[in-house]
């Protein structure tokens, strides 16, 4: 008979609710933020310069102001936040996977 010898991280479990809660408050932030007029201040910048007017996408990126095409307002927040979660908790798990060999 062998013992379970891996490691208990009770804090997974508390770290993916932390990750949910925040995803699912996401359209509260996208809502507050335009509710207060908030608007990212290197958009600022580039209006204060005249940049904003002469500026050309190259690449859209990934997800666009946030939000996913065909998706409009709270829930494009949403899919866009959970996406996003996602991604960016694979590539992390990933490099790390790869840095314990």
């Amino acid at each position: 008979m062998t013992a379970d010898v891996r490691p208990t991280r009770p804090w997974i479990r508390w770290a993916v609710g932390c990750l949910l809660v925040l995803v699912l408050l996401a359209p509260v932030f996208g809502w507050a933020s335009g509710a207060v007029g908030y608007a990212e201040p290197i958009g600022n910048a580039a209006h204060a310069t005249g940049a904003a007017d002469a500026a050309s996408t190259v690449l859209p990126g990934l997800l666009p102001d946030y939000s996913v095409a065909g998706l409009d307002g709270p829930l494009g927040t949403l899919a866009a936040a959970g996406i996003g979660t996602v991604l960016t908790l694979g590539v992390a798990l990933g490099a790390g996977r790869l840095l314990e060999r």
